[in-house]
């Protein structure tokens, strides 16, 4: 089996959908000969059906030897322009709520499954979703804005109330997400702690560029387990999350069938499936303009951005 990646990339017409082979980018359009399918949601959204066709494609490409373009001159974009909806998982990693705990000097809860809770999320804009090598404005409100390495997973077909042990064959693919989080706007200062309306979700998780993604889909069947990858983070080249997929607490398969209980999932929808311990709060550590952020995970890639 040849690999591939899906990407989204910048031509002379506009945002289209690549494949990336090799060190080399080619139109997806062109190496299908399907001319409906210029973006990454339209190829998605007949998942089931194109993977076979990609299959194909890649070898037939390869034998060929047809020339695409070399992969460090593209111009990558967001894998998914644009996403129905992201879900992101809050504290999803055993190592972060440790962390956690510790900052807010608290006892740290106990473990959410022996509790019989379930999967939380929260929305995130999906305008707000930017790719690889994009340089992203610092929003001007805030000084805390901080860093979160996640696994982001993609919806591959529609999915609603999946059983457990089905919820890996809605998906498509997995990427490399950066879940940017403004600290000093997660609340409402003015606003009690007990007031259910306590919470700026707005200004804390979805400013402009508060989700760079990328800087391609890997297929997810060239991933047999999501739950054993390496996953880092690095600001200007200094180590500061290390960790590791087999330590979140809700698995990938956990989340999409849980969420799938709540809201249909659709083809491209992005699930960002938690943090591991090393974010910016744990150090009194925040982003700012220069900052080079890579976020690299095993199998899959990295995605790099610099803050402006």
């Amino acid at each position: 089996m040849t690999s591939y990646k899906l990407v989204t990339y910048q031509a002379a017409q506009g945002a289209r959908a690549g494949v990336v082979l090799g060190e080399e980018v080619f139109d997806a359009t062109g190496l299908m000969s399907k001319s409906s399918y210029t973006t990454t949601l339209d190829i998605l959204n007949d998942w089931m059906a194109m993977q076979a066709v990609f299959d194909r494609a890649v070898v037939e490409a390869k034998d060929a030897k047809i020339k695409g373009i070399p992969l460090k001159e593209a111009k990558l974009l967001a894998p998914v322009l644009y996403p129905s909806a992201i879900f992101c998982a809050g504290a999803n990693y055993t190592d972060h709520m440790q962390e956690m705990a510790t900052i807010l000097k608290i006892e740290p809860d106990p473990d959410p499954r022996s509790s019989g809770l379930k999967p939380w999320h929260f929305i995130k804009a999906s305008r707000s979703v930017v790719g690889t090598e994009s340089t992203i404005p610092l929003p001007v409100y805030s000084k805390m804005v901080d860093w979160e390495a996640e696994l982001a997973v993609v919806i591959g077909r529609p999915a609603k109330n999946v059983p457990l042990d089905k919820a890996l064959d809605y998906v498509a693919g997995y990427t490399v997400a950066n879940e940017l989080s403004v600290r000093d706007f997660s609340t409402r200062q003015y606003m009690p702690d007990t007031s259910p309306f306590k919470y700026d979700w707005v200004s804390h998780k979805s400013f402009d560029g508060a989700c760079p993604v990328g800087p391609w889909i890997a297929p997810a069947k060239e991933i047999a387990d999501p739950q054993s990858l390496g996953i880092k983070l690095w600001v200007n080249d200094v180590l500061k999350q290390d960790s590791h997929t087999s330590r979140m607490i809700f698995s990938v398969a956990d989340q999409v069938a849980h969420l799938s209980t709540r809201i249909t999932l659709h083809p491209g929808d992005l699930i960002l499936t938690g943090t591991p311990a090393g974010v910016g709060l744990a150090r009194r550590e925040f982003l700012k303009a220069g900052d080079v952020v890579r976020v690299w995970i095993e199998r899959i890639g990295t995605l790099t951005n610099t803050l402006a």
